[in-house]
Order: C-alpha cells, then sequence, then structure tokens
C-alpha cells in the first residue's frame, strides 16, 4: 500500500532524512516519534510532496509518489491531506468556510475567488463538525476558538478532502492535556471508523503508544525503531530519544516509572 525506498533528502551539506525504508500494507495509525530535528517533519512533507526527496522513492498503491508533477502531484496533494502544528486556519474566516477550503482542489477560479460552495458541500461540512463534536461553532470566526477547537478545525477540512492519507505532523504539541486527547482520540477514530491511514509525529511514547498501532523511532535523520508499542523497550526508547535524553523528551512525568520497568505494553 505504501513504500519508502531509501529515501533520503539532503539540504546541502546536511541530510534530514537518510535512507528511509519502510512498507505499510494496510490502513493503520502509525505515531513516529524522536527528538525535534530527528527528521520526522521532512519526512511527512515528501510523502506529502511539500518537499521533494533528494533520491529513492515514495510508492502509494502502486503508484510512484515522488516522479509526480503537475495535476497530477496536485491530486496526490489531495488524497494525502496534512494537518499542522499551527493549524493553519484563516483566522477571521467562520469554521464552515475554513472547512470548505478542503474543497479548493476541486472548484473552478470563478467559485474560489468568489467563495460560492455547493449546498451539498456546506451540508457535508457541518456533517463534519458535528462529527468532531464542534458543530456548533460553524458560524463563528476560527480565532474565536480554543486551540483544541481550532485543530478540530483543521481535522474537519483534512476531513473534507476526502484523503487516502492523513498525515499529522505535532498536532498537539500546542495543546493543554485535555485538549490533546481530544484531538488523538478524533484522529484515531478517523482511522477506525473510516479505515483511513493516519501517520502522526508525535512527541511522547505515552501518546503513541496510547492511540497508535505501529511506531516509528527516527534519530539524526535515520530510522532506528519500527515496530508495535509493546516492542518499543527501554534500550530501544534509549536509543532513539539518547542515553542523555533522561526521558524528558520521551515520557510525561506519569510514564517515566512505566518505561524504566519493562517492555511497553500496548494500552
Amino acid at each position: 500500500m505504501l513504500r519508502f525506498d531509501s529515501v533520503t533528502k539532503s539540504f546541502g551539506a546536511n541530510t534530514a532524512v537518510e535512507a528511509a525504508s519502510f512498507t505499510v500494507d494496510k490502513p493503520m495509525m502509525i505515531g513516529i516519534i524522536g527528538r525535534s530535528g530527528a527528521g520526522k517533519s521532512t519526512l511527512l512533507r515528501m510523502l506529502n510532496r511539500l518537499t521533494d526527496a533528494t533520491s529513492g522513492e515514495i510508492e502509494f498503491d502502486g503508484t510512484n509518489v515522488t516522479a509526480l508533477r503537475g495535476a497530477a502531484k496536485r491530486t496526490w496533494q489531495s488524497q494525502c491531506a496534512m494537518i499542522f502544528q499551527q493549524f493553519n486556519l484563516v483566522p477571521r474566516l467562520d469554521v464552515v468556510s475554513n472547512v470548505l477550503h478542503g474543497t479548493l482542489n476541486r472548484r473552478s477560479t470563478f467559485s474560489t475567488m468568489f467563495n460560492l460552495y455547493p449546498d451539498e458541500d456546506i451540508h457535508r461540512a457541518i456533517d463534519i463538525l458535528e462529527r468532531l463534536g464542534i458543530a456548533e461553532h460553524a458560524p463563528k470566526r476560527a480565532e474565536a476558538l480554543s486551540g483544541g477547537q481550532q485543530q478540530r478545525v483543521a481535522i474537519a477540512r483534512a476531513l473534507m478532502q476526502d484523503p487516502r492519507i492523513i498525515l499529522a505532523d505535532e498536532p498537539i504539541a500546542s495543546l493543554d492535556p485535555m485538549n490533546a486527547q481530544v484531538v488523538m482520540q478524533s484522529l484515531r477514530d478517523i482511522h477506525e471508523q473510516d479505515g483511513r491511514m493516519v501517520i502522526a509525529n508525535l512527541h511522547t511514547l505515552d501518546t503513541a503508544r496510547r492511540y497508535c498501532d505501529r511506531v516509528i523511532g527516527m534519530r539524526a535523520g535515520k530510522i532506528v525503531f519500527d515496530g508495535t508499542p509493546f516492542e518499543l523497550t527501554t534500550d530501544t526508547a534509549r536509543e532513539i530519544y539518547g542515553a542523555d535524553a533522561s526521558f524528558s523528551e520521551a515520557t510525561t512525568s506519569t510514564e517515566i516509572e512505566t518505561i524504566t520497568a519493562a517492555p511497553i505494553a500496548a494500552q
């Protein structure tokens, strides 16, 4: 279904991702973990084609994603929706209009200029907001919502694209624990109920093992772990985050005792 084959991204003399290889044979919820600067965001941006790989190949259902150009590339980007840490909403627009921006790839220039949407799309946008528990905020400006609510609007916008894959780049990094849990559960529900592949860059092991079926660990641009949360041992966690990390980046305060005790059990 999805295959990375020796994918590398270099910026001059610096290598952000080095020979990344893995295969996903069915829709899963995958967490990519590692320190800041490990290459997690670059990996997702290459998959979405926001940046081009220096070498290697990314394939999805037999299509060489790295070779796509022009309209074919834009079509792929509509099928591979991206959710960002900073939401990327239009603050002064109402919530439902922000969600409807997920249809821009299939709308004419005229309708885009005059903000014209079919009733069918408007109803679908409201249905998605209802699903995410924020339909009552549809007429409000996006800037009036809390961070957690704005991130759910961003998820709704991604769902409007009807994508095959949803990529989430640090989706909860700027949220408080309660909103982080709501956002992660929303992504998990989308995977389970829609059968969509979800790949999320995450900072903490606690979040990855709670919501993900598979965990990929990166360090200094290389994949150093690929397996289930249960297979992520203390030694492997140290390899991902470094022996000097003292688990400050790898864990929450409530997880430190658990991770140092035994192999991490899936929840």
